[in-house]
């Protein structure tokens, strides 16, 4: 009898779940905004490791005379997110104005570090908290965007997050690839936009002076800032492969693509491009790793290039068209960045930065391990295992 229960419990929670899911990503999908973001002209400045961003982010916050906004998905109170803490409550002591937005999952920083923060003045929040009534859509749901704006005249977009394994010192991953961007001048005002945008959504206080959005000068750089809200972003990376006519670079940490996407980089490769895929080969979340390969056979067979990162874990989201166009932000290609999570990214015209960008996806290809189909072939009956519950798992991985 308890068995029974137990086992009627357990699928009214299927059932539930499997409704609310549902029914919150419609919701979301309903209120979702295409976002019609204007051509800029700023500086860009790639930072590809954890030591150099830190560095320049600190730096910059230091040296802050207006405001800092800062939005991070993942924010740890360890060795770098103290120092990072430690700046914000500086320089929020001197009477400069300093937000901190954290997602709520995300969010790893103590009660006493909160405190600390909001007794120094810091204005501090959570957002996307777990709420009715669809509770199990809105637990999965993250604001993974990384955003950071110095004085409305600097800013920061990309991969990377607020922890020590941002930085290497996690000995389970090892030295940890990334890719982040500063930007100056034309186009922080586009991450000005959506960090208040997302700040009046947690906060409820609307911020609108325009104090907050200064003259910016003009740089080399063409660019968009794209952001997304759970929708509109997989219509997005079509249209880019779709439209490519020499070469594809793809790096992500997490590659579950989905039919279409998979299929139009089948088409691409069929009619000569070049497509090239990075990928780490240590996985750092159960079975995302696994919930790639039933992708990898058809890719490799129709001529795409799959290659696995192994000198510590690839974090990077980059997508590279014929060299004319790179997409540099915070979205992997996944379901997930496709259909939940709010996510920010950039695209970057200028040919100059793209090559800059192509050297290190190449130098990050030949320090990788080229992924065969006998490889695929020699995977074990446990391997197949985890790949079929990760593809039954696929949107919430």
């Amino acid at each position: 009898m308890v068995l029974l229960i137990t086992l009627a419990i357990l699928l009214l929670l299927i059932v539930w779940g499997t409704i609310d899911f549902k029914l919150g990503i419609k919701k979301q999908r309903s209120e979702a905004k295409r976002y019609v973001q204007e051509m800029r002209n700023g500086q860009c400045e790639l930072l590809t490791t954890g030591h150099e961003l830190f560095k320049k982010l600190i730096d910059d916050i230091h040296n802050a005379e207006h405001h800092v906004h800062m939005l991070f998905y993942i924010f740890r109170d360890d060795h770098i997110g103290t120092q990072v803490l430690k700046a914000l409550q500086e320089k929020a002591q001197e009477g400069v104005p300093v937000r901190l937005l954290v997602d709520r999952v995300g969010c790893h920083l103590s009660k006493k570090s909160i405190k600390q923060l909001r007794n120094a003045g810091v204005h501090f929040s959570h957002s996307h908290p777990p709420k009715f009534p669809y509770w199990f859509f809105t637990l999965n749901r993250r604001n993974h965007r990384k955003i950071t704006v110095i004085d409305g005249q600097i800013g920061y977009i990309g991969g990377y997050n607020v922890g020590d394994e941002y930085l290497g010192r996690d000995p389970k991953f090892g030295d940890w690839r990334d890719i982040h961007l500063r930007l100056h001048g034309d186009g922080v005002q586009d991450l000005q936009g959506q960090f208040l945008q997302d700040w009046r959504v947690a906060t409820k206080e609307k911020i609108s002076e325009k104090k907050y959005y200064p003259p910016l000068a003009k740089g080399l750089h063409q660019l968009k800032i794209i952001p997304s809200d759970g929708a509109f972003l997989e219509g997005a990376f079509l249209k880019l492969i779709k439209e490519a006519k020499i070469s594809i670079y793809i790096g992500t940490p997490y590659f579950i693509p989905g039919n279409e996407i998979k299929t139009q980089l089948i088409e691409a490769a069929k009619r000569g491009v070049d497509v090239k895929l990075i990928v780490p080969k240590q996985g750092d979340h159960p079975l995302v790793k696994e919930a790639a390969f039933p992708y990898f056979q058809p890719l490799i067979e129709a001529g795409c290039e799959v290659y696995r990162y192994y000198q510590g874990f690839y974090h990077a989201k980059t997508i590279v068209i014929d060299k004319e166009v790179c997409d540099i932000g915070t979205a992997n290609v996944d379901r997930r960045s496709f259909h939940i999570n709010h996510e920010i990214n950039c695209l970057i015209f200028n040919r100059e930065f793209i090559k800059e960008v192509i050297a290190i996806m190449e130098y990050d290809i030949s320090i990788s391990e080229r992924l065969t189909i006998e490889q695929l072939d020699k995977r074990s009956f446990f391997h197949k295992s985890k790949e079929r519950l990760a593809t039954a798992l696929g949107p919430l991985l």
